[in-house]
């Protein structure tokens, strides 16, 4: 594999970087503006270098992207990213619902028996 590809791909994976809670509340936060990293601390019990760290690994499976305002860096969400993710787990969504809609059934089917 060349270097410009390994380059080009996250080094970590993405969905251990969704699987923390702390970080899903960071993507849940600049979903709706951007911030700062200063910021983003603010909201929560850790330092602000502990922010900078899952920030970084945000960044580094491309979930976010630094977006320089003058002497401050915001952070914004890659909603293409987010996409894909969305993506994936549309084949769960479908077997989810049809289940469901299995189970819907089942459940009229018993309280029609239970009433006759």
């Amino acid at each position: 594999m060349s270097k410009a590809i390994k380059e080009k791909q996250p080094r970590r994976d993405i969905f251990q970087a969704i699987a923390d809670p702390t970080r899903r509340a960071i993507l849940s936060m600049i979903a709706l503006q951007a911030m700062t990293p200063n910021a983003l601390a603010e909201h929560f019990d850790i330092s602000r270098q502990a922010v900078s760290k899952h920030i970084g690994i945000l960044s580094e499976c491309e979930l976010v992207k630094a977006e320089h305002k003058g002497r401050e860096i915001h952070y914004i969400l890659e909603i293409e990213k987010m996409k894909q993710i969305d993506k994936w787990l549309e084949q769960f969504r479908k077997i989810w619902e049809t289940r469901f809609n299995q189970l819907d059934t089942l459940l009229n089917q018993i309280k029609n028996n239970s009433k006759k």
